[in-house]
């Protein structure tokens, strides 16, 4: 049976989403030999599909595109999902930490943009976060500040996750976040002059 060309069969079909890709670092290793030396390639690559998943992954080639290539691969394998709140921001504050790599993410309002350094930038960026403040203590090293940002992100809990593990229901969560209440209002803020 021949198939016709605008009739493109299931193999050929992409099953995945189309993901975005940033590459965070790219390292040259050599081994002494014989003769001299031998260079490699090792990528570190983030993906994702800029609405809530992301992924990291590392490839080592003899050649820089095959570390891509295979980091690439390896990202798309491993993808986590991250709620966010009306998907430009994180729904609270988090920690994370790998090794010695310790990150610190913070909600913010918004027209924040992204306030964070080099490798954390690039996961927000392909996670699709528009607004948020981070900050990495400890360790600089891109494998572990990604590491310690995916530790984060995946501890983090939409209130739709909350209500169901509680067994209670979203507006009984968000009420209670809100604080304390005065006959069904919202209690005043009191400021000193």
């Amino acid at each position: 049976m021949a198939r016709e060309p605008g009739n493109r069969g299931r193999r050929d079909r992409d099953e995945t989403p189309e993901f975005a890709d940033r590459l965070v670092a790219i390292n040259r290793v050599s081994k002494t030999v014989k003769g001299g030396k031998r260079f490699g390639f090792a990528a570190l690559v983030v993906v994702g599909d800029q609405k809530g998943r992301v992924g990291f992954g590392k490839g080592k080639a003899k050649e820089v595109p095959e570390a891509i290539r295979k980091a690439t691969e390896q990202a798309k394998r491993q993808m986590i999902r991250v709620p966010l709140r009306e998907g430009r921001t994180l729904h609270h504050d988090v920690a994370g930490r790998h090794g010695a790599g310790k990150v610190v993410m913070r909600t913010a309002p918004q027209g924040t943009g992204i306030i964070a350094g080099g490798p954390m930038r690039a996961v927000f960026e392909m996670l699709g976060v528009q607004d948020v403040v981070a900050k990495s203590i400890g360790s600089q090293n891109p494998y572990n500040m990604i590491r310690a940002t995916l530790n984060g992100l995946v501890n983090e809990a939409s209130p739709r996750m909350v209500a169901q593990r509680r067994g209670k229901k979203v507006a009984d969560i968000l009420r209670s976040e809100d604080g304390p209440k005065v006959d069904g209002e919202q209690a005043p803020v009191v400021t000193e002059a």
